[in-house]
Order: structure tokens, then C-alpha cells, then sequence
């Protein structure tokens, strides 16, 4: 499965199956169709309408926020944390993603990360987040982890939460662009417990 998972660069993940979904398109460069789009905020890195008109079809389901969803048009289905969606042969969870103690992501605002179940595996996309007490609540085969800093997880942060989760892989994202770089990724894969897949954008 780990290998129908791709990084796009940043946060900007694409998973591939019998259908497509796509995880906070930003800057991307070989769109495809997508069936399915999550947008777990409204900041500009991960809330893009000019790429999702890029990946966007007729029937294209999209999941995201209640303050994101101003900016989009067509199937656009609203969520909070806790609401679950079932499209398709998808199962997507919404959880939440929020910093403690710093101020670009509150808690109040009910952004979002999301565990997604196709083809049998939960994949857990954390979102824009700290090291958060609701993770300890998550189940999931596949996690995919910010681990730049500053305004997410750093590498340390992200390995704790990957060792309390306990999937049979990691993904490191959120490094390469605004903030980290492959240093963190590198230095996530090294305090990890589980396997980790550093994936090239």
C-alpha cells in the first residue's frame, strides 16, 4: 500500500487505487483526475483552488472545513472532528489537528487531519499539528507526519507520536519548502520504532 502513496512536496499528498484521492494539493506539477480531495485548513499551502481546478472533475467529492469551503465549488462535503464520510469504497474519519502553544493552528478553529480507509488500510494524514492528546486514540497502518517545525511536529515530536501510534509505516511530510528540510525527514526515520518511507517529491 505504502508504495500508492505519493509525496507531492510540503504537505501535498496523492494515493492511488481504484480511485484517486489527493491530500492538500498545493504547487502541483502532473495533476490527475482526482475522485476524492481532503483540504484539512484554509492556509495557502494546503487550500489551493487554483490546483484544485487542476484535479477537479464533474464528479469529484470534496471534504474540508467549513471556513475552506467559501472558496470551492461542487461536490464540497462539510466536516468537523469526530464526523466520518463514507465515498465510495472510501471510509474518511476527521480528526483533529491543532498547535499547543503556539498560535497558527488553534484548537478552536476545528481544522483537521484525517484517517482514510482504502483498501482495507487506515492511513492517518495528521494535518498541520502538534503532538496532540487525540493521538493516542488513533489506529492506523500508515501514518503521514509533519515533521519540519515551527509551525508543526518537528522530527523528535513526530517520532514520539509515530511510536505511541505504532503503525507498520511512517511517511515524513511538511519539510522541503516554507519550513525542515530532508534532514528532518532523516532525522524522523532515525528516532522511528516503525519503518519509515522517505519519499521523493
Amino acid at each position: 500500500m505504502v508504495e500508492n502513496i505519493f509525496w507531492l512536496g510540503h504537505s501535498s499528498v496523492r494515493i492511488d487505487g481504484q480511485q484517486v484521492i489527493y491530500i492538500d494539493p498545493w504547487k502541483l506539477r502532473d495533476p490527475k483526475g482526482a475522485d476524492l480531495i481532503l483540504i484539512s485548513h484554509s492556509h495557502h499551502d494546503h487550500l489551493s483552488p487554483e490546483d484544485i481546478r487542476k484535479i477537479q472533475k464533474n464528479d469529484t467529492v470534496i471534504i474540508t472545513t467549513r471556513d475552506c469551503a467559501g472558496e470551492l465549488s461542487g461536490d464540497v462535503r462539510i466536516v468537523k472532528p469526530g464526523d466520518v464520510v463514507q465515498v465510495g469504497e472510501i471510509l474518511v474519519e476527521a480528526g483533529r489537528s491543532y498547535n499547543i502553544g503556539k498560535a497558527f493552528h488553534p484548537k478552536e478553529n476545528n481544522w483537521l487531519g484525517f484517517v482514510v480507509t482504502v483498501m482495507g488500510k487506515r492511513i492517518y494524514y495528521c494535518g498541520d499539528t502538534d503532538l496532540i492528546p487525540e493521538m493516542e486514540s488513533i489506529s492506523a497502518d500508515i501514518v503521514i507526519a509533519p515533521v519540519g517545525g515551527t509551525y508543526t511536529m518537528n522530527a523528535e515530536e513526530a517520532a514520539l507520536a509515530v511510536n505511541m501510534i505504532r503503525p507498520w509505516v511512517a511517511i515524513p511530510v511538511h519539510y522541503g519548502d516554507i519550513v525542515g528540510s530532508e534532514k528532518d525527514a532523516e532525522r524522523f526515520r532515525d528516532l522511528c520504532e516503525v519503518p519509515v518511507a522517505i519519499k521523493q517529491a
